[in-house]
């Protein structure tokens, strides 16, 4: 009888164990994923405990989906997504929202790649470290940057082995990710970190900019001023921007970055929709807003980072 019990319990607490150690969010199968740091990051690693996806029941649905917002990202990395048959040549690199706190890793991350590479585009995903602090409480944060930063020169160090020009790599991102694109954009000079390896010697400057509902870029509480960390120049990649008029998170992120892109003579194409809101990814709804990525491919045309079949 007894030892009837301690086997169940055994069995159990395997169970239970095997469960717990169980990642929160996997990239499928066959793909090459690589940590952006060969040991600990810089700044160190936060004790935050293992990975996890924080949604609950009570958070909102996409397009009658649920979203995995994955937190407690300690170990950042990045997820070559090949393009399927045709090769262009272009690479995305995408940073997925989540207010610096967690990262929407299917809504603003798998989906995107799926969609990129449908049309002949390689894709990376970066899962970076969240929580970090908000860059209105703290402009000069580092570790989403330095992960950024670190992903874009690695993808350059892979170019010939995956097949993509160095000379398209482009950055997209969403709501805070958006904001680390942005910081991208205009931080590629020096690195936020000392070099760790060939990969840091290597320009981190992206070829071209997507932002998708950004957030950060105005501060509301200064009646939507400009962030002031956030500068660009004649060097700053073109930008193509995308933002509904009803966002909660405001409009004003997209308008002031524009305007800031047209001051310093940066090629940029804003779009404003009158609805949509904000978090709505790539999930197609009857909403205009939705389109997005079909405007961005003829935006790629349009700069000619994707040339006519």
């Amino acid at each position: 009888m007894h030892k009837c019990v301690l086997l169940l319990i055994a069995v159990v607490g395997a169970g239970i164990s095997a469960s717990a150690q169980t990642p929160a969010w996997q990239p499928p199968s066959g793909l090459t994923t690589i940590a952006l740091w060969p040991s600990a990051p810089p700044g160190g690693q936060q004790n935050l405990g293992p990975e996890i996806d924080t949604t609950t029941a009570k958070d909102r649905m996409v397009a009658g989906k649920p979203v995995i917002r994955l937190g407690n990202v300690t170990n950042p990395t990045l997820t070559f997504y090949p393009p399927k048959g045709k090769n262009s040549g272009a690479t995305v690199v995408v940073f997925p929202g989540g207010s610096y706190k967690i990262l929407a890793i299917d809504l603003e991350g798998t989906e995107v790649c799926d969609w990129f590479n449908s049309a002949g585009i390689a894709c990376v995903l970066v899962k970076y470290r969240v929580p970090s602090p908000s860059p209105v409480d703290n402009p000069h944060f580092g570790a989403p940057l330095q992960d950024a930063q670190r992903a874009v020169g690695i993808v350059r160090e892979h170019a010939s082995e995956w097949h993509i020009d160095p000379n398209r790599i482009g950055v997209l991102g969403f709501s805070a990710g958006a904001h680390l694109a942005a910081d991208l954009s205009t931080h590629f000079d020096t690195r936020s970190y000392p070099p760790v390896d060939a990969a840091d010697q290597i320009s981190c400057r992206p070829d071209f900019a997507v932002i998708v509902y950004p957030g950060y870029l105005a501060i509301a509480e200064k009646d939507f001023a400009a962030n002031p960390d956030i500068n660009p120049t004649e060097k700053t990649p073109p930008t193509f921007i995308v933002q509904a008029e009803d966002d909660p998170v405001h409009v004003e992120n997209a308008i002031v970055y524009f305007m800031a892109l047209k001051k310093a003579n940066v090629p940029a194409e804003l779009h404003i929709y009158a609805q949509g809101g904000h978090g709505y990814g790539l999930r197609r709804t009857a909403l205009p807003i939705t389109t997005w990525p079909e405007s961005v491919e003829v935006w790629l045309h349009t700069i000619q980072m994707l040339q006519a079949n």
